[in-house]
């Protein structure tokens, strides 16, 4: 009977080891499949392909090859395909233009020539284009994440990405290079974090020709430049010397990228254009009387229309400056409520709306309400990531090529005007720092949990 109870007392053993042991297991293929940087890259295409395909079904073949491309971009991109140049912003023949940086342009252009203007062809192939760019930047978010926290943020971050309102948004919605913008710069953001280690001088070289590529599409992620490229120099091996040397190689990398540009648009135009014209419309078109409550009684309203009639009366120049003139002169009398504006704009571009619990209560659509929820709540977890990151570094250290995104690219458009799209270039460093809040907040609570269990805890 003893030798029995022996027995079956063994095979319980057993059969609880095995039990564990196959637990191990399946925690072991999870934690690789949760960390599976392809699979998270697979998962982003599918659902960025998956909105797209039920989006376009709900719509006529011949509104997706012409509305989506009636922006400046498809313009341009028109005029490109047709033998005309950069030119023609408002499709109209208005010359050369300097209007929008040209990579975007002429990618669309190259979609034309191939798909033909205005088909429902090109548009698809814009949009897969899109939405590779917005695939592929899983790779550098994860890859930031691993370096600044380790691979479960890097894994965190990834698939926030790859499930982000926005990022499946906004590749269909925009044709715009705001996607490819995204993409580089979160690429940026990485090389930069990688340079720091590097005294190869090839390095610092390819690091100037992947920012002037990126100033060539989005020159709004210029004003990062600066601060990134100065953290990699103090921070970079080797003297100090060396360090800016190398530094200065980068910058003069970056110039040669965006001379013959400026020196296209210096032709054009007889006056310095290093990389686009139009931040005094930008100015104007969120500074101006529309804006004023006091100044719309017997004004007329202004309409698109009529200032392409303006801009193809001035010439893009003239029009420029008038337009620069009107704004600051418009900022300069109304000071009061430049700061309602700035801070409605402040609201707009994080989270969508500049009324966003109104909107939230006053919206029947389930999307809408998950967009705004989305963004308000990333726009909380960076800053709480900010604070998490300088915590574990005591100091300034590893922060400062995080922080500098969405504390500095957002200063222009709150001067400007602001759409959810032009968040857009830095939501993967956003998404990176609300996964080091959600990390840092589990550090925290874990520690906790760890000094209570302890004696006279």
């Amino acid at each position: 009977m003893k030798s029995r109870r022996s027995l079956a007392g063994g095979n319980g053993r057993g059969y609880i080891v095995s039990l564990r042991n196959e637990a191990m297991r399946l925690r072991t293929v999870l934690q690789k499949a949760t960390t599976s940087l392809l699979l998270i890259v697979l998962v982003a295409l599918g659902a960025r392909m998956g909105f797209a395909w039920n989006q376009a079904r709900k719509m006529p073949a011949q509104a997706l090859g012409v509305v989506p491309f009636q922006n400046e971009a498809g313009n341009i991109a028109y005029a490109l395909a047709q033998g005309n140049g950069f030119s023609n912003v408002f499709r109209m023949e208005t010359g050369p233009t300097a209007w929008l940086a040209p990579v975007y342009p002429v990618i669309l252009g190259a979609i034309f020539r191939l798909c033909g203007a205005f088909t429902a062809g090109a548009f698809f192939a814009a949009v897969m284009f899109n939405i590779l760019c917005s695939a592929a930047t899983c790779v550098p978010i994860f890859l930031t994440g691993k370096r600044v926290w380790g691979t479960g943020v890097g894994a965190g971050a990834a698939w926030l990405w790859a499930i982000f309102p926005n990022g499946i948004l906004i590749p269909f919605e925009w044709i715009w290079d705001t996607s490819l913008a995204a993409f580089l710069a979160a690429l940026i953001l990485w090389a930069t974090l990688e340079l720091q280690e590097s005294d190869r001088w090839s390095d610092w070289c390819v690091y100037g020709v992947l920012w002037g590529v990126t100033l060539l599409t989005n020159p709004a992620v210029g004003a990062l430049l600066p601060f990134l490229l100065g953290w990699a120099a103090l921070r970079g091996r080797g003297e100090s010397r060396q360090r800016w040397e190398r530094a200065a190689l980068a910058a003069g990398v970056i110039i040669l990228c965006c001379v013959p540009w400026s020196i296209r648009n210096y032709a054009a135009f007889h006056r310095w254009i290093p990389l686009r014209s139009n931040l005094p419309y930008e100015l104007w078109s969120g500074n101006n009387d529309v804006f004023d409550p006091d100044a719309r009684t017997g004004r007329r309203v202004m309409t698109r229309m009529e200032e392409v009639r303006r801009y193809a009366t001035l010439g893009e120049p003239a029009f420029m400056d008038e337009k620069r003139e009107e704004a600051l002169a418009f900022m300069g009398s109304h000071a009061a409520l430049e700061l309602r504006l700035t801070w409605r704009r402040f609201l707009s571009f994080w989270v969508g709306t500049d009324a966003p619990w109104k909107n939230f209560m006053a919206t029947d659509s389930w999307l809408i309400r998950v967009i705004l929820l989305a963004n308000g709540l990333t726009a909380l977890g960076a800053l709480v990531g900010i604070a998490a990151l300088w915590r574990r570094n005591r100091g300034m250290g590893m922060v400062v090529p995080l922080a500098v995104y969405p504390l500095i690219f957002p200063l222009l458009y709150y001067v400007t005007h602001a759409q959810l799209r032009l968040r857009h270039p830095i939501d993967p460093v956003v998404l990176v720092l609300t996964a080091i809040a959600a990390a840092g907040v589990m550090e925290r609570l874990r520690k906790k949990r760890v000094q209570q269990d302890l004696p006279g805890g």
